[in-house]
């Protein structure tokens, strides 16, 4: 019993590791121009209002998409349904809008705080997602491979 307590901590320990976004060393990173920090404010504190989707899907953003998601998603989210530390995305743009999936990549702050279905998942998953601190266009890559995986052509 104490083993699977400590294998089960030790796994949430990785798991939380694994998908930290290196805050701590982009703070010693941090730009020095201020037009690149205000441009960077830009990015992650404006709320997505609307979303243009491609039909049919624009395949170098699949590909984009797909090597963000190797990188910075992989660890945490599955392709299929399967939960690992986040929910898994098979048919996520099947039961959420573009706009949702937009401001959950780009503004989990705001989104765990005002979105009562972000919330619910934040209890089921017990993690709270890092801020991946993506460019709007590499959030939208994204959601172009999040479509791609749920069959769209």
């Amino acid at each position: 019993m104490k083993r699977s307590i400590t294998t089960a901590l030790l796994a949430l320990t990785v798991g939380w590791y694994g998908c930290s976004d290196g805050a701590q060393q982009r703070a010693q990173e941090a730009p020095t121009d201020p037009a690149e920090t205000v441009a960077q404010e830009e990015v992650h504190g404006s709320e997505v209002k609307a979303i243009s989707l491609t039909n049919p899907l624009d395949k170098a953003m699949v590909s984009s998409g797909k090597s963000i998601y190797d990188v910075k998603c992989g660890s945490c989210h599955k392709l299929d349904e399967t939960k690992l530390v986040g929910p898994g995305w098979k048919d996520v743009t099947k039961r959420r809008k573009p706009e949702w999936i937009m401001n959950m990549i780009l503004n989990v702050d705001m989104m765990l705080e005002k979105d009562p279905e972000a919330q619910k998942m934040l209890e089921q998953c017990l993690v709270r997602m890092p801020n991946q601190n993506l460019s709007e266009s590499d959030a939208r890559a994204v959601l172009e491979f999040m479509r791609s995986n749920d069959g769209e052509k």
